[in-house]
């Protein structure tokens, strides 16, 4: 399957540089943890130490929770397949937001233990590591977004969507737009710093998240193909009318940057 990732996908050119190299890696028979090492090598070339290190899914001891297993031992199990190759990608990119993310996956589970139902925190927790897109833009087409007033967001607004950046960051997201359907939706988290580099992005994020904030479910709901640019159907009359994927509001909250 990583044989059909069109890096030529608007979405994917954040990441395209280093993943095309370890996905023609991996094509070439290189294990994907061991691909995704060597870039995490060259990323931090010695003394300087990788977030983590990529290891075989086997390595996780069983009755281990993942999540612990990461916090304890700074081993991210990878299996094959596009899923986890995402989820390393963001670990290469954003290494300070995936720490963090970890960082909170475990000091919950050390609250509440391994438990059947994650809870509320651990949920949106791996909501946004599975799911989220980040996104930097001006209030109106923000306000417009959490209120899913889908003509102003994708009409009268439009030109705003210039003046604005997304960046999708949920591993999961990512595997689902392989095969781009029109119902993929992203869950998205808004950007405040006016900035392009990523590295920026990542630290930002890292101090901004709390397992709290996600709790209180601060995202818009954005149906990934419609935005302007993205796809090329989405030109097309009509495109924005189906109800079945770009629904109706309800009680959204907010998230004001200052």
């Amino acid at each position: 399957m990583i044989a059909h990732i069109d890096w030529a996908a608007p979405w994917l050119a954040p990441w395209r540089q280093s993943g095309e190299a370890i996905a023609q890696q991996v094509l070439a028979g290189l294990a994907q943890p061991a691909a995704l090492n060597a870039a995490a090598q060259n990323l931090w070339p010695a003394p300087a130490r990788p977030p983590v290190l990529f290891v075989p899914q086997a390595d996780l001891p069983p009755g281990k929770a993942y999540e612990q297993y990461i916090f304890e031992s700074k081993q991210c199990p990878t299996r094959e397949g596009l899923h986890d190759f995402f989820n390393g990608l963001m670990w290469l990119h954003l290494p300070l937001t995936k720490l963090r993310l970890n960082q909170l996956q475990a000091a919950q589970i050390a609250q509440t233990g391994i438990r059947p139902e994650r809870g509320p925190a651990r949920d949106a927790l791996t909501l946004f590591d599975e799911n989220v897109a980040l996104l930097r833009a001006p209030d109106a087409l923000w306000d417009a977004l959490l209120a899913k007033d889908w003509p102003q967001v994708f009409g009268a607004l439009r030109p705003l969507w210039n003046e604005s950046k997304l960046w999708l960051f949920g591993h999961a997201l990512l595997e689902k737009l392989v095969y781009p359907r029109k119902p993929v939706t992203a869950h998205v988290y808004r950007v405040c710093p006016a900035t392009e580099k990523i590295a920026d992005l990542d630290a930002w994020l890292a101090a901004d998240v709390t397992a709290e904030k996600l709790a209180s479910k601060p995202f818009a709901h954005l149906p990934v193909l419609g935005v302007p640019g993205w796809w090329p159907g989405n030109e097309a009359p009509g495109f924005y009318d189906d109800v079945s994927v770009f629904r109706m509001p309800r009680i959204a909250v907010g998230t004001a940057c200052k």
